[in-house]
């Protein structure tokens, strides 16, 4: 990988705190009744988040590379909970 695991890691949490912040702004906007900033703010939230998330698997897997282990299958976060009952952590 061109990038190490803690500069992913680093532009994930970038990212996430990106989101946070818009987000934020978008619930502002929107309580003040300005809809169309807060469509916009929360277009740029759910872009932030959307980059958080890569930037996150790609941490992963260069972790998962660097240990010589394989990947996990990921659980769909829609599906329903695990037999178990014990949630099931994506």
């Amino acid at each position: 990988m061109s990038q190490g695991s803690s500069e992913h890691h680093g532009r994930a949490a970038y990212h996430h705190e990106s989101a946070t912040r818009h987000h934020r702004a978008a619930e502002k906007a929107y309580g003040s009744g300005d809809h169309k900033t807060a469509a916009h703010e929360a277009q740029c939230a759910c872009g932030h988040a959307a980059l958080a998330k890569e930037s996150a698997d790609a941490a992963a897997k260069s972790h998962i590379e660097h240990h010589g282990m394989e990947p996990v299958a990921v659980a769909d976060a829609t599906a329903a909970p695990a037999a178990s009952g014990k949630k099931v952590h994506a």
